[in-house]
């Protein structure tokens, strides 16, 4: 088959003003558990797209791990993403719920959270990966796997006398939106976009797009 060729038709919901929040994080809170609800496979992941340092965006998927008044997700500081962060604190987020025929898109300014709120989702965290936080040089070349595993057996051996602590190169970022989008698939590709932008004062417009 073609690419080309390849078509789906959306027909499970629709999306008015009539039904949704005045509030996005409540909207968004009601479209994610709709999605565990749904058992959606990593209903968590969303692209976090950055600014390069060579002017280009660059994508990844990350996980989701706290919502407050921002989305909040963590990493090696001295990852890749981590750096552009530090040159450029603007992102944009995208999660997309297949089975739902759902996409929301996040844009923000981002912030590095607490040194308390990184500690405590650390150590929340499996050993395993706690250990992969202090083992890994994140985004950074190596020859092979051995070498990861040789630095994995080093670490394992020296937390095995001493208590874990979160490696001061990592921690959380938390995205402080502007603007998000929620978007509902719809028959004939006339989808439903509502779009929510923040005002001075902190009040939320709601507008709807044309798909």
């Amino acid at each position: 088959m073609k690419l080309s060729d390849i078509r789906k038709e959306y027909t499970i919901k629709s999306l008015d003003f009539n039904d949704v929040s005045f509030d996005p994080f409540h909207q968004f809170k009601v479209w994610l558990d709709e999605a565990i609800d749904s058992e959606v496979p990593e209903v968590n992941a969303m692209c976090l797209s950055t600014l390069g340092l060579n002017g280009f965006p660059n994508g990844r998927i990350v996980l989701l791990k706290e919502m407050d008044h921002g989305f909040v997700f963590f990493t090696n500081y001295e990852s890749e993403k981590g750096q552009e962060i530090e040159a450029n604190p603007k992102a944009s987020l995208t999660f997309f719920w297949p089975e739902l025929e759902r996409q929301v898109r996040v844009m923000g300014q981002i912030e590095k959270v607490s040194e308390q709120e990184s500690d405590i989702y650390f150590h929340s965290r499996p050993k395993n990966s706690q250990i992969g936080a202090w083992t890994s040089p994140q985004s950074k070349v190596i020859a092979d796997r051995s070498e990861l595993n040789l630095r994995m057996e080093k670490m394992e051996e020296r937390f095995s006398i001493e208590p874990i602590t979160r490696p001061p190169h990592w921690g959380g970022f938390r995205l402080l939106p502007f603007k998000i989008e929620f978007w509902q698939g719809r028959p004939s590709r006339l989808h439903d976009r509502i779009c929510y932008e923040k005002q001075e004062g902190g009040k939320w417009e709601i507008s709807r797009l044309a798909p």
